[in-house]
């Protein structure tokens, strides 16, 4: 029997359509709450009746009509699936999972990075903007050749893994992908187009014009999207006058944004989760400099260790739990990958050479990394926890043979790397 029940969300929300095409699939009936009086984005999902069902707040979140919660949009779209949408072999299954997962991990970071800018969600950031447009390269090109001689990601039939995925691709199509961006890309390019045409995709993206010219950041829009600023109360005078009550400013617009957007909207205003640690005779930023452009045996090594402050900053060795899910190296490269693109703002405290090594189904992940203060750094922000507990870690004396042994070898990528057996496959370094 088809699920029913209510999705609250906010208008646009990309999230929300993977639920909403995968019902008009399974015949799933939804009521969409997503505007005031029924639902007011940032106000109704944080009363104490919505946080009872939902206790993150986030959303979409959906309710049944049998009092069923679920939140976070992939579980939402996959409940309101069907068997066809969910893989209809347990081999399906879990090429939809690869793919669904595929999406959040390696999609949305640098999509995010390039588009909201655009959007004027996000400060404009050259150097992040032209890795984000190299990993979407990459990532277009992972689907292309999967395209090549399929219709569909899974199948014969559109499966919750193009729903998914062509979500997720919804914005930079529409925001950046330009003719001539997009044009190598041509197995996507016609997927993507193919599943847009689709009468289920339709009913909830109706007509979607894709670029035409790539998007550029908007300062304007970005300036007007930040909170404003209270200017400081006057001193009292001697003689305080009676006072008068001003008129209130009608408040602002509530912007539309999801939990991701609203975060980066609201940066600004966060807290230095550093900011209780002393200073550090220790620059990293010169560091970084010196690695980046100078001789690394010669020049950075040398700088690393005549500089490095063991009171302010830490070392750890840090190896993946779960190597025998490693299976091709290129999908163990943009675990890597992932896991630094979430870790973005930590890197003005942080320095790492994770190294991929082995080959296919015989690969692992090791790595050091370089923290201030004394403690794994990772607890001290939410958004900095996602991948961390994938990794066992292991903090390293300074002053040790073993430590000075691993960073040469990790910062040089090469040596004898005799804890772990396999040969350097490939690296990625965290800047």
């Amino acid at each position: 029997m088809a699920a029913a029940g209510t999705l609250y969300t906010y208008p646009e929300n990309w999230r929300a359509f993977k639920a909403l095409i995968a019902a008009q699939y399974s015949g799933a009936k939804i009521q969409v709450l997503s505007a005031p009086p029924q639902f007011h984005f940032g106000q109704t999902n944080k009363t104490p009746e919505f946080l009872k069902k939902f206790p993150v707040g986030k959303v979409p979140a959906f309710e049944g009509d049998d009092g069923f919660c679920v939140f976070e949009s992939n579980a939402i779209a996959h409940y309101v699936s069907n068997a066809e949408l969910r893989g209809a072999s347990p081999e399906a299954a879990a090429q939809v999972i690869q793919w669904v997962s595929f999406a959040d991990s390696d999609i949305v970071p640098p999509a995010s990075t390039w588009v909201f800018p655009t959007l004027g969600i996000m400060h404009y950031n050259k150097q992040a903007t032209e890795y984000a447009k190299e990993e979407v390269k990459r990532v277009l090109g992972t689907l292309d050749s999967h395209l090549k001689t399929r219709t569909f990601l899974v199948g014969e039939r559109v499966s919750l893994a193009d729903i998914t995925v062509a979500c997720t691709l919804l914005w930079l199509y529409k925001q950046v992908l330009e003719p001539s961006f997009r044009q190598p890309y041509g197995n996507v390019n016609r997927w993507f187009v193919t599943c847009l045409n689709q009468p289920q995709f339709r009913a909830v993206l109706g007509e979607v014009k894709l670029c035409e010219k790539m998007a550029q950041f908007d300062a304007r829009k970005f300036a007007e999207n930040q909170p404003k600023k209270e200017k400081p109360p006057k001193e009292e005078k001697k003689q305080q006058q009676p006072e008068k009550k001003q008129p209130q400013p009608p408040p602002e617009p509530e912007e539309e944004l999801d939990e991701c957007e609203q975060a980066l909207a609201a940066e600004p205003k966060s807290k230095d989760p550093f900011a209780h640690l002393p200073k550090s005779p220790f620059v990293l930023d010169e560091f970084k400099r010196k690695y980046s452009n100078e001789d690394t045996l010669t020049v950075a090594l040398p700088h690393f260790w005549e500089h490095f402050d063991k009171e302010g900053w830490s070392i750890w060795y840090a190896e993946y739990r779960f190597p025998e899910e490693l299976a091709q190296t290129f999908m163990s490269c943009n675990l890597i990958t992932g896991m630094f693109q979430r870790l973005d703002k930590l890197r003005k405290n942080a320095f790492a050479s994770v190294l991929l090594f082995g080959a296919d189904s015989g690969s692992s992940i090791s790595g050091i990394w370089v923290f201030r203060g004394q403690e794994l750094a990772f607890p001290l922000s939410p958004d900095w926890q996602v991948d961390y507990e994938s990794y066992s870690w292991r903090k390293l004396d300074p002053e040790s043979a073993e430590c000075k042994t691993l960073v040469q070898e990790y910062f040089l990528w090469e040596g004898r790397f005799q804890h772990v057996g396999k040969a350097v496959n490939q690296g990625k370094i965290f800047k």
